[in-house]
């Protein structure tokens, strides 16, 4: 476990939430303005979800897992709380969609039919990432909001609560090892990209400055700071108990890549694209070891 100086610690904590969660946005904006991302791009929605989905099972499974099964806890007990955050993640999946299908009348599932409007702490909206052939892409956002001006603000609201979650994910890792929580949050930030894509679609209808709406969700990105902080006290206080905030974070990982990510790739494509989506996934895996490989050289 990390024997690093508390201070470096929560100095790291700080600067690895403030560039995933401000540097995730700005990436997104990027991409948009390059054209990336979407159905017409050359690097589209599928490419990024097989990212992500590749970078957060790596990390999960290759890194968080095998860190919080070294430590004193029996296995038993560790197993049984992934099940238990598995559990959990899916249970605030099904309280989103329930939300917003009686708030805002359904009129948030949109064409895809997932009803995601990143309002919860794994609720990615990531049908605007083209959830079948026919589906929109980032610039063509699968929320469709009746009301006036409503969806912007339920989106802010559930990036914020949403970025606080990520930062107390990160804020564990870095408390088990600088090198895993280097690979957190750099996980977390490939796996938001598309998420921010979907969310700058929405503030940008309902807003008339494209930097107004980048501003926004900016600041909506920059709570991951707030949340990594309270992680590092939380965690600092409850020191014997990391590897299971370690399971927790893989279980939102895990759940995030499997139950959203993975499930919008599940297409009939041809061959080729097919292909093409397992060398992004690897790609994803391979960033992960390379991250590792570079913290454990300095």
């Amino acid at each position: 476990m990390n024997q690093t100086p508390s201070a470096f610690v929560l100095i790291a904590i700080a600067l690895a939430t403030l560039a995933t969660g401000i540097g995730s946005v700005w990436l997104a904006a990027l991409l948009m303005r390059l054209g990336l991302g979407g159905r017409n791009g050359s690097v589209g929605p599928q490419h990024l979800l097989s990212l992500a989905a590749g970078v957060l099972l790596a990390t999960a499974f290759m890194h968080l897992l095998p860190e919080a099964f070294e430590g004193r806890a029996e296995a038993h007990d560790l197993f049984a709380t992934l099940l238990v955050g598995l559990v959990f993640f899916f249970l605030l999946d099904k309280a989103e969609l329930w939300h917003h299908g009686h708030e805002h009348g359904h009129a948030v599932r949109g064409t895809d039919g997932h009803g995601h409007a990143g309002s919860d702490a794994h609720a990615h909206a990531h049908g605007h990432a083209g959830r079948d052939t026919g589906g929109p892409g980032p610039n063509e956002h699968a929320h469709r909001h009746d009301g006036p001006r409503t969806g912007g603000w339920a989106v802010l609201t559930g990036d914020g609560v949403h970025c606080f979650g990520d930062g107390i994910l990160i804020a564990s890792a870095f408390m088990a090892d600088i090198r895993l929580g280097v690979l957190a949050a750099v996980s977390v930030l490939v796996h938001e990209v598309p998420h921010h894509m979907g969310d700058l679609v929405v503030l940008c209808q309902t807003n008339p400055s494209q930097r107004i709406a980048l501003l926004k969700v900016s600041l909506a990105g920059a709570v991951t700071v707030l949340g990594g902080v309270a992680g590092y006290f939380l965690v600092g206080q409850l020191q014997d108990f990391l590897p299971y905030f370690l399971v927790l974070a893989s279980s939102s990982f895990v759940y995030v890549a499997l139950a959203d990510l993975i499930p919008q790739l599940q297409k009939r494509l041809t061959a080729r694209a097919t292909l093409v989506q397992i060398v992004w996934l690897l790609v994803g895996m391979a960033l992960v070891t390379l991250v590792r490989a570079l913290a454990d050289r300095h």
